[in-house]
């Protein structure tokens, strides 16, 4: 398929795991894509993997001065931009919600909100022309024992892709994926060690791969999905049908 043909992609957070699957399935699908992380030889290496239609802009998520930098190199390399994917996310803590230091608390939704509104706003300045998605996750949609304040920052995101949708349609969609665990090394304190246990409650026996992301985000940014916004899509290997008793 060439769905992105043509088109040109920012993808944050992409030097590896599920921003990186995201931007090999773009280019796969026959588009750009500008994909930023924090660490230059990481992103390098990945852009090197993805060949010549991937350039990469090393920075934090959170700063201003980088997001000028990446809208400006996607005007001057691509003179166009179709589709953002937020995916950039952190979780520098883990134990009980209440132990939780204010100043993490307000780094987590700085990053994981905020910078993700930060990065719509930039690219709807320099004319993104299609479509957007926020990657959230299920700690935003129930408890989330040890990971509460990051799911809280995910429920935020969630909420925000609904605002966002109602108040840029008709020109643009906003969409949301919710993963549950995927094992990529961001989320390997979850299942490290212990895999056949955290599998468990999956009814398709196994933890999410980064490709069973990728695939449903490039539907909702593709044409496929003209008629979807403001959704989010929960990709957790059946695990929410299970039953609360």
């Amino acid at each position: 398929m060439d769905r992105f043909a043509g088109r040109v992609a920012i993808i944050t957070g992409a030097s590896r795991g599920i921003g990186f699957a995201i931007a090999r399935r773009i280019v796969a699908e026959g588009g750009s894509v500008v994909i930023t992380g924090r660490k230059q030889d990481a992103l390098d290496a990945a852009v090197a993997e993805l060949g010549p239609a991937a350039s990469g802009v090393a920075g934090r998520a959170d700063d201003p001065d980088h997001r000028a930098a990446v809208f400006a190199h996607v005007a001057e390399r691509h003179g166009r931009l179709d589709h953002l994917v937020n995916n950039t996310g952190i979780n520098p803590v883990y134990g009980p919600l209440l132990d939780i230091d204010a100043d993490a608390a307000r780094k987590i939704m700085e990053v994981n909100v905020v910078s993700a509104l930060e990065w719509t706003r930039g690219a709807v300045a320099s004319g993104l022309s299609t479509s957007i998605v926020n990657i959230a996750s299920v700690a935003g949609i129930g408890a989330s024992p040890n990971i509460a304040f990051y799911g809280i920052s995910k429920a935020a995101l969630m909420n925000l892709t609904v605002q966002l949708a109602s108040e840029l349609a008709p020109a643009l969609r906003v969409n949301a994926v919710a993963p549950a665990v995927i094992k990529t090394s961001f989320a390997r304190a979850l299942y490290e060690g212990h895999e056949e246990e955290a599998s468990a409650g999956y009814p398709l026996a196994r933890l999410g791969e980064v490709d069973d992301v990728a695939g449903p985000v490039s539907f909702l940014l593709s044409d496929d999905a003209a008629w979807i916004t403001g959704q989010t899509i929960v990709i957790d290997g059946g695990a929410s049908t299970h039953p609360l008793i």
